[in-house]
């Protein structure tokens, strides 16, 4: 399997360079060449498998350039950190099936694919004699996440970014309390989407990346799309063989485009997805372009549900590559355009397309808090906010004539406040989760400024 970048200057690369770039040189995001297609008994004999045997024979398929042996052992000893033995467990609940993505040494599912990802870059750079710089911006999950997934590695630095104030209290101290001297954690005086932009520049200037041998663990880099793929094949199995169903629904909340897009891989594998329905809150850019056609940006709103307040997201750029026929040149325009008015219009033959894989809504705040609420009452399950905005938004868009899928993308834990507003109760805290407030801490203040950063990394990166 060989990748090229949705922007068209970048084509050849096996995956173990797919992984060390990131974010392709050109500017674009990595997609392999080919998606394999998977015949119905393909898909029946994958859906049988325990987890980390699914994950191999999935990942496999991307990942020839490893050999079969050691991605064995890397995705075995990944998920030998999750707390369930089934890694990815789906449970029914209110005529609904949740698909608890929680297990994870930091309780969010981003741990799915971060395990993974700092395996596998450890993996490489032992191979390659090298070492690398991670950078990376957060909205609240993926930083915790990878940082768990890499600390304390050899040949490996991280930085991550994440917006001041403006994640949960307990997203921010599994950040900050991790103090193993590879682990730099910087609050900027912004929101995620300057993070998000901050990162793009850095990797942008090529010879400054070369230089401080820059690795991305957003979802920018496939390979976390990748893992996240396997979770779609192991719910559909778990659900047909409860029901004997010939397809499914997914809700899946998201801001940033990547799980959702993992689902949409999925699909293009020949898994059975009715629709994708893409749930958002009050940041609702995508939902309004699913179905409205309108893909403009507005300010961030601050939400019960911090890791969707986003604007831009940064997985759109590789379905719009689908979206316009593998056509790079129409994509490089896109993104020119968009860079200069914030916005992006599309065709009524576009627009069809997209509603054939997807459907979409929103949450307000109080339609999040109101779901958690009735969720719990109903039946003693309690929802994260995150949760809640799928869970409502595939409930109000399907009508059970095939079984629903809700992702469950972090313990309920992490959004404590919210939760206390919703059922007036704390949830019970994880013993992870346990005096986090009284452990040491490091982090530094920084501008939301590129200049800024790329200063601290000169001053910090391994070399």
């Amino acid at each position: 399997m060989q990748y090229m970048s949705t922007r068209g200057r970048i084509s050849g690369l096996d995956f173990k360079d797919a992984v060390m770039m990131g974010l392709a040189d050109d500017g674009g995001l990595l997609l392999p060449q080919q998606i394999p297609a998977l015949s119905r008994g393909d898909i029946a004999a994958l859906t049988r498998m325990a987890y980390p045997d699914l994950a191999f024979r999935i990942i496999s398929l991307f990942a020839g350039s490893i050999p079969a042996a050691d991605l064995k052992h890397l995705i075995d000893r990944s998920y030998q950190a999750f707390d369930h033995d089934e890694v990815t467990p789906v449970v029914h609940k209110d005529g609904i099936y949740v698909l608890e993505l929680f297990h994870g040494p930091t309780l969010a599912f981003k741990d799915v694919a971060l395990q993974f990802l700092g395996n596998m870059f450890e993996y490489l750079l032992k191979e390659r004699g090298a070492h690398m710089n991670i950078l990376g911006a957060t909205s609240g999950d993926t930083g915790s996440a990878a940082i768990y997934g890499v600390r304390g590695k050899q040949n490996i630095n991280i930085f991550i970014l994440h917006p001041h104030q403006r994640v949960s209290p307990i997203q921010e101290l599994q950040m900050t309390t991790v103090t193993d001297p590879n682990v730099f954690n910087l609050a900027i005086r912004g929101t995620f989407d300057d993070g998000q932009r901050i990162v793009k520049e850095i990797f942008g200037d090529l010879a400054f990346k070369s230089r401080m041998a820059l690795g991305a663990i957003n979802s920018i880099n496939w390979a976390r799309v990748l893992a996240q793929v396997v979770y779609y094949f192991y719910a559909f199995g778990r659900v047909q063989r409860a029901t004997s169903c010939e397809e499914v629904y997914f809700s899946v909340p998201t801001g940033n485009f990547g799980d959702i897009f993992a689902g949409y891989i999925a699909k293009r594998m020949g898994l059975p997805i009715r629709r994708l329905i893409l749930a958002t809150n009050e940041n609702d850019i995508l939902t309004r372009f699913i179905n409205q056609g309108d893909y403009s940006t507005a300010q961030v709103v601050p939400t019960p549900s911090p890791s969707m307040d986003i604007q831009l997201a940064s997985n759109f750029e590789r379905y719009l590559f689908y979206l316009y026929g593998q056509n790079p040149g129409r994509v490089n325009d896109a993104m020119s355009r968009l860079a200069a008015t914030g916005r992006l219009e599309f065709t009524a033959e576009e627009l069809a397309c997209v509603g054939r894989d997807f459907m979409a809504g929103s949450a307000t705040r109080q339609e999040t808090l109101d779901t958690i609420r009735a969720f719990h009452a109903a039946t003693g399950y309690i929802l994260d906010p995150h949760t809640a905005v799928g869970v409502k938004v595939g409930k109000e868009l399907t009508g059970g004539e095939v079984p629903l899928v809700c992702l469950a993308t972090a313990h309920p834990a992490k959004f404590g406040d919210a939760v206390r507003e919703a059922i007036g109760q704390d949830p019970v805290l994880p013993p992870v989760f346990r005096d986090l407030d009284k452990k040491e801490k490091r982090c530094e203040l920084i501008d939301a400024d590129t200049g800024s950063v790329r200063e601290y990394l000169q001053k910090n990166a391994l070399a």
